[in-house]
């Protein structure tokens, strides 16, 4: 593998997969907020809104607790986002 090729240190740190326990952002179901899509931290298994989302809650999340990883949490999507690197994986 290529060094421009290589996975980043934080996804290739994840050993075991977290999946969401409920589709929905806790963050957002706290005020009623809306979400497009849902993103599952690979750190703490908490489920939370994308960038397309509103309060982008997951990209908060990921730099106010250095929780990096985390994984498409929407049916049918097999994939890993590095918040830090931002490199993606397929699973």
């Amino acid at each position: 593998m290529t060094e421009e090729n290589k996975i980043c240190e934080h996804l290739e740190a994840i050993k075991e997969l977290k999946f969401p326990l409920k589709h929905e952002c806790s963050e957002c179901v706290k005020t009623g907020s809306q979400w497009v899509h849902l993103r599952t931290c690979q750190t703490c298994g908490e489920t939370l809104c994308c960038d397309s989302s509103p309060n982008k809650h997951m990209t908060k999340h990921a730099h106010e607790k250095s929780h990096f990883v985390a994984i498409s949490a929407e049916p049918g999507e097999r994939w890993l986002w590095c918040y830090k690197d931002e490199q993606f994986a397929e699973y």
